[in-house]
């Protein structure tokens, strides 16, 4: 596997505004309407489930249908922890420019809870809430499934 590049709140946002990388939250589907980074995508590595978190078993599929294998990527999770696992999923899929946001939307956290670097929102990044239109877990879900 490739090098693992991992950047901060403030450089995922460069990325974003001037690289044309695209942010991809992977945070559940109520997780992203609650809040998330303005303009992101939301494709969830997990789902809320009656016994918990359990895997989203169209995370790839949607990804490969919404995003060409050399897109310009910015993962990010709530803490920085499932966009590092979707970034090493998507790796072994082939994808290619792929980055990941540390300390996700929330913060990156120590063992014992304590703040070891802000996140998007700590960060004073804009953020906006809802579903996100065309680039809700929805729409994305919708549309691969047309494709196929």
């Amino acid at each position: 596997m490739p090098d693992i590049r991992r950047v901060s709140p403030a450089e995922a946002k460069r990325l974003v505004d001037e690289e044309g990388y695209v942010y991809v939250d992977v945070r559940s589907v109520p997780e992203f309407e609650a809040e998330h980074p303005q303009g992101a995508w939301n494709v969830p590595l997990m789902h809320a489930g009656p016994s918990g978190m359990e895997p989203n078993p169209d995370f790839h599929a949607v990804m490969g249908a919404a995003f060409p294998k050399d897109a310009k990527i910015v993962l990010g999770c709530r803490g920085g922890n499932r966009s590092l696992r979707a970034l090493q999923m998507l790796a072994q899929k082939g994808f290619t420019n792929l980055v990941d946001q540390r300390a996700g939307f929330d913060a990156a956290r120590d063992p014992f809870g304590g703040v070891t670097e802000k996140g998007w929102k700590g960060a004073g990044l804009p953020t906006s809430t809802g579903p996100g239109g065309e680039r809700s877990w929805e729409a994305l879900a919708r549309a691969a499934a047309a494709k196929r």
